[in-house]
């Protein structure tokens, strides 16, 4: 069968599946491993007896569909994008973080800062990082509402990820997204498989890292139309930098209701429970000095802030999902959801606080309650017990009419977040207690150095008109979104009087796209597209304070707008022995938003000063291909060079800093991967290669990161089945072959690491950029078993 009738039978999504069937609705068939989102095959309108007879057909598409290894699947959108498949995913480790499976696509960053991680991890795609990304799971968005950090990690156990798809340069005009102006990454979820399954693995490997597994499917359960599964895991493991430890408890629910022609309901339960040793990101300095070595302390001495047990990251995270598709008939379907996350910490570090005459806000203290007035500090850890809930809803209505699909979609979601800070005492050995309560001062008041309340609404309508002539040849595809953020966050210190920022935002975003399939396996894609970014996190609207000057240790945007992209790409797709995407891109930001981060002082803690970095003009070449199995063996190869600068001097420190002409942070010229694949049934492993240029860290491009390179590999064996129900299988991971030391993004940028004059001759103080640093080598062993 030729592959343009697998095409047309079989979405992408579908094609992600590899050598596992698909469950269409009304035919029954083994989907216990599909990474199919249903709704991707709601638009199946064939009846039952025609299902049958082309049931087998799917399956073959489905495995002909594949490239690369499952590192590149078929894609019919007239945009960019890249997919991993299950067949890639069932082969990495079950502990490797989702951003890292995909860090092999076109223009993907990574970090990848440990075997074992709980924290969202730095990313980036065509030099715009992880707030400029949509982060979807089964189409609802999973970043944080207000800093857009990913949490992808902590959704779903990659035992249960059907697919992993990057949209490189835009998101699609129906994505329920505000900050999406970059990218769009879109997971997918495992269905319940038809039959009753249970699968379980146990993963073991060096700095004491280990993870167990078990998923338990119920199979369809009599005629009814239902199946469902459950799984749980367990995994933890040693930092390996330093001292410390990360562990994490998951359970994953999806439970699936299918009636009629294609009607369907499917709920989804997430739970997770994690608790990491923090991380210490260093300069450039101290990595060079340090090496790998740079981190936490591993035994406390007076005044130590860095000391391991006072720097710890803990995460409660509980989130429910409910999906329902209807056929209408006459061409009318209706896709309803409603989601609700709940995030809770806390987060804990280290700080010293003035014994004496310091700060609370802008008012100052003579002294600590309960201490008497004297010189010098006190050591404490700082307590941040952030609550945040987040709630929302989607609704698609898609009519066909003959040659043409009319969508309009509606995002609704509302957002409430507490978060303030309680300290406690440390003694000699570095422990504390909470009997006696939080440190107080001026009577009564906790001393903290923000106290933060905020919520925010999104309404969200687009309307999306899609046209196919000459045969489905040619597509055209326009599209606008339309969204208002109404966003408050107050900052409750004393001194501040009660400081509030109300800020409301409206955006329009159109978009069009074409394309056309000049022949059988090749097709050619053009559009433009724009994008926005409403401000990232609390300090864009209030300011934080130390406990060491009445003035804000970061002030929020003095000009609180947007940022907005327009993008355009051309590119060419060609889908035979052999797949192949080549394209040109080019976008332009107003307003780019880039946070400054840095430490508060005699502390651990994070905080971001956002800067207002005013135009930025990109433009570059992706390319991606891959061969289909040969001899059992399948290629893979991906590539970008993209050439970036800054349009403006931008405005800092009360004057302008020369920056026009320069190139934009975390941009490399060059990023490359290349993967080979083994698989003959029984026997498979995997080879995957990543090398990324040297990146600016400072907008006066006065310092960069060094480009580094790292393989990895992985090899494995299916043994036969046992008792006629069981299939057992082993796999070896092998992480960092060469144990490259390197740095492996930026964590914290800088205007500048050197002094440097102003456009009106003042003197612009410089500060040193933090990194985050790759993993070191690592082995993993994982055993596997499949009982029906």
């Amino acid at each position: 069968m030729g592959l343009l009738a697998a095409t047309a039978f079989i979405s992408p999504a579908m094609a992600a599946t590899g050598d596992q069937n698909i469950r269409v609705p009304g035919i029954n068939t083994n989907s216990s491993k599909a990474g199919v989102s249903k709704r991707d095959i709601h638009t199946n309108k064939k009846n039952k007896k025609d299902v049958l007879a082309r049931s087998e057909e799917i399956n073959v598409s489905a495995r002909q569909a594949l490239a690369g290894g499952g590192l590149m699947a078929v894609q019919t959108a007239s945009k960019t994008r890249s997919e991993v498949t299950q067949e890639y995913i069932a082969k990495q480790s079950p502990i490797t973080a989702p951003e890292t499976l995909i860090a092999s696509l076109p223009g993907v960053q990574t970090s990848n800062e440990g075997p074992i991680s709980t924290t969202s991890q730095t990313m980036h795609i065509r030099g715009l990082d992880q707030t400029q990304i949509g982060f979807l799971f089964e189409g609802i968005p999973v970043s944080d509402p207000f800093t857009y950090a990913p949490t992808l990690s902590g959704q779903l156990d990659n035992e249960n990820i059907g697919a992993i798809s990057v949209t490189q340069g835009s998101s699609d005009v129906n994505a329920p997204l505000y900050n999406a102006d970059g990218a769009q990454v879109s997971m997918t979820m495992r269905r319940p498989s038809d039959k009753f399954q249970v699968f379980g693995d146990t993963t073991g490997g060096t700095h004491a890292t280990e993870k167990q597994f078990l998923r338990v499917d119920t199979g369809e359960i009599g005629r009814s139309g239902f199946r469902a599964y459950w799984s749980g895991s367990y995994s933890s493991g040693n930092l390996w930098r330093g001292p410390g430890s990360a562990y994490r408890w998951h359970s994953d629910v999806n439970i699936d209701k299918t009636w009629g022609r294609g009607n369907d309901v499917d709920l989804i339960f997430n739970y997770n429970h994690s608790n990491q040793t923090e991380w210490l990101y260093p300069t450039l300095a101290q990595f060079k000095e340090y090496g790998t070595g740079y981190n936490t302390n591993s035994r406390y001495y007076a005044g130590d802030t860095s000391y391991y047990k006072l720097n710890t990251k803990a995460v409660n995270d509980l989130s429910g999902i409910l999906h329902s598709h209807f056929e209408l008939g006459e061409g009318f379907s209706l896709d309803a959801s409603a989601y609700s996350f709940h995030n809770a910490g806390p987060n804990n570090y280290g700080v010293t606080i003035p014994l004496q005459n310091g700060y609370v806000g802008t008012q100052e203290y003579t002294h600590l309650d309960g201490r008497a007035a004297s010189g010098g500090t006190l050591t404490a850890i700082s307590i941040h017990p952030f609550v945040q809930t987040n709630s929302g809803m989607t609704l698609d209505g898609k009519w066909r009419r003959g040659h043409n699909t009319v969508q309009l979609s509606y995002y609704y979601s509302y957002t409430v977040h507490t978060e303030y800070q309680h300290h406690y005492a440390i003694d000699g050995a570095g422990g504390y207690t909470e009997n006696d309560g939080p440190i107080t001062v001026l009577g009564g008041t906790p001393i903290t150095q923000y106290n933060v309340n905020g919520f925010q609404q999104v309404n969200s309508l687009a309307l999306d008109d899609k046209l196919s002539l000459f045969g489905d040849r040619l597509t055209i595809d326009a599209g606008i979104k339309a969204t208002m953020i109404s966003r408050s966050f107050s900052e409750d210190l004393p001194g501040t009087g009660s400081a509030k920022s109300v800020e409301n935002m409206f955006d329009p975003t159109p978009q069009i796209l074409l394309s056309y399939q000049f022949s059988r396996a090749n097709q050619i894609f053009v559009n433009g597209t724009t994008g926005f970014r409403a401000p990232s996190s609390f300090q864009a609207q209030v300011p934080t304070y130390s406990f060491t000057s009445s003035k804000p240790s970061s002030e929020p945007l003095s000009v609180f707008r947007p940022e907005y992209m327009i993008g355009e790409e051309i590119g060419f797709r060609h889908n035979g022995g052999f797949m192949f995407t080549l394209s040109a891109f080019n976008y332009n930001l107003t307003h780019h938003q880039i946070s400054s981060q840095s430490y508060l002082p005699n502390s651990t803690i994070l905080i971001s000063q956002p800067i207002d970095a005013g135009g930025e003009t990109a433009r570059g070449l992706q390319a991606e291909v891959g061969t289909k199995p040969w001899h059992h063996i399948s290629a893979y190869g991906s590539g970008q060079y993209m050439h970036t600068s800054i349009d403006n001097n931008i405005a800092y420190g009360g004057d302008y800093l020369p920056t026009k002409g320069k190139q934009a942070v975390a941009s490399p010229k060059f990023v490359a991967a290349l993967g080979l694949t083994y698989d003959d049934g029984t026997n498979f492993g995997n080879f995957n290669f990543r090398y990324q240029d040297s990146q600016y860290s400072t907008l006066m491009n006065d310092e960069s990161m060094p480009a580094y390179f790292t393989a990895d590999a992985s090899l494995g064996h299916r043994f036969p089945t046992l008792m006629h129900h069981v299939k057992p299988k082993i796999a070896l991971e092998l992480l960092n072959l060469g144990d490259v030391h390197y740095l492996s993004t930026v964590n914290g940028f800088s205007v500048a690491a050197k002094s440097t004059r102003g456009v009106y001759g003042n003197t612009i103080a410089g500060s040193n950029p933090t990194y985050g640093v790759g993993t070191g080598f690592t082995a993993l062993v994982t055993l596997s078993a499949e009982f029906e």
